[in-house]
């Protein structure tokens, strides 16, 4: 049966159109049973209690950091560390051979805080940031948790004590921090600051459905044990933190979960120039795809170990949200065909009036906001439609990089290891609480 072409671009508008709106409502109601479940993990009732194994609560956490060139952030994110509640910790530090005095800075924290256990360990050479965690954690570390952090990042002093608190259930074995980017009054500052509240706020479903496999490399919090149990990290990647994420999520997902903790706030620094975002996100594409060619044993596979929300939505989804970024330019040209042929703005206003409201809700719903950041925010989401458009371009330049390279993709040729800390400002962060 023919169907005109004007026709099917709408069905195809429709359908993405009516995802994207089923998925946004999906976050929203699950964003409540989430909140629910922190209420009652944190007063339990005495059958919970039962199956809870409590932590003595003085575990060693290895706190590991990975650092190339960093003078102008490692200081800060050490000082962030030095506030930290959370009694019993060692800091190690991999100076992945910096060439601007990176280690010294650590040394000299070292020495005005001798109580934290601080440690710095040089490279001979740029090892990656995968094998200079590996390093750390195989060499060094003592603790039975261990938590890495970026070399820009900062932590509530809250954190480490939050992230422990959910081992206390024996079948989580990773916790996935609540990363927000530090205010910068920028276009993509404030594009990059929705895009992260948006971002996390969905691994509150995924939590829920129990079907979360992504795991980024700030803050993120796991069992030493389960880290032997793996092998550390892979480094034939290049998002060595989703890569360890989900061979964990391989051992299978009903006994070695990765949940997301709200309360678990980290701050890092967004990127400062538009190449800086694409070659970012090119990476965490790039990096996606790899590891879901390298899983793909995992597409719906219906092993007992294995949720189906894992292996028949998120992953299958992970895929597909992908893919359907390639319809974009053929909505755009719908779009403005509607508006100027036909004078219909009602594609555009519909839009805008979703992103907008639901950009709103995220903000107002928030539970790590003050009102004074409520308020600002509020402001900005007037506009974020647009700056999402933004994204958009981006997203769509980059997946078209992918398909480029699609053929060593499929091969899964191992990437190149060394690695380059992007440019950063060494901004001052004066209220930590206010994300």
């Amino acid at each position: 049966m023919y169907i005109p072409t004007q026709e099917l671009i709408f069905y195809l508008f429709a359908f993405v159109s009516v995802l994207y709106v089923l998925h946004l409502g999906l976050y929203l109601i699950s964003a409540n049973f989430y909140d629910m479940w922190q209420y009652r993990r944190r007063y339990p009732s005495r059958a919970v209690l039962s199956k809870r194994r409590l932590l003595r609560g003085d575990e060693l956490v290895s706190i590991v950091i990975a650092a190339y060139n960093e003078h102008k952030v490692i200081a800060r994110t050490l000082e962030s560390l030095s506030h930290v509640t959370y009694p019993n910790i060692e800091v190690l530090v991999a100076d992945n051979a910096s060439a601007d005095g990176t280690r010294q800075l650590v040394r000299d924290f070292a020495l005005r805080h001798p109580e934290m256990n601080v440690r710095v360990y040089r490279m001979n050479r740029n090892l990656g940031k995968g094998r200079a965690l590996n390093i750390l954690l195989r060499r060094y570390a003592r603790g039975e948790f261990a938590m890495t952090l970026d070399a820009d990042s900062v932590v509530r002093p809250d954190a480490i004590s939050n992230a422990l608190s959910y081992f206390a259930d024996p079948t989580i074995a990773g916790v996935a921090a609540n990363v927000r980017i530090m205010d910068e009054p920028t276009i993509l500052g404030v594009l990059q600051k929705f895009e992260h509240m948006i971002g996390y706020r969905s691994k509150k479903m995924y939590s829920m459905m129990n079907c979360e496999f992504v795991v980024g490399g700030v803050a993120s919090t796991y069992r030493m044990d389960v880290l032997r149990l793996v092998e550390f990290y892979d480094t034939d990647t290049v998002t060595e933190d989703i890569g360890l994420s989900i061979k964990i999520t391989s051992l299978g997902n009903r006994t070695h979960r990765m949940v997301y903790a709200a309360d678990v706030i980290a701050m890092t620094e967004g990127v400062g120039t538009f190449r800086a975002l694409i070659r970012q996100r090119f990476r965490w594409k790039y990096g996606s795809f790899q590891n879901l060619v390298k899983y793909r044993h995992l597409l719906f596979n219906d092993d007992p170990r294995f949720s189906r929300a894992l292996t028949h939505y998120r992953m299958p989804m992970a895929l597909i949200s992908e893919l359907v970024l390639l319809l974009a330019p053929v909505a755009w040209c719908y779009v403005i065909y509607m508006t100027l042929v036909q004078y219909n703005l009602s594609f555009i206003i519909g839009a805008y009036l979703t992103i907008t409201l639901y950009m709103l809700l995220t903000i107002w719903l928030d539970e790590n906001l003050r009102m004074t950041g409520r308020l600002r925010l509020s402001g900005y989401a007037l506009i974020s439609y647009f700056l999402f458009l933004i994204m958009d371009i981006v997203q769509l330049i980059d997946i078209m990089r992918c398909i480029r390279q699609l053929r060593p993709l499929l091969r899964q040729q191992p990437t190149v290891s060394t690695w380059g800390s992007p440019a950063r400002s060494g901004r001052e962060v004066q209220h930590v609480y206010e994300v």
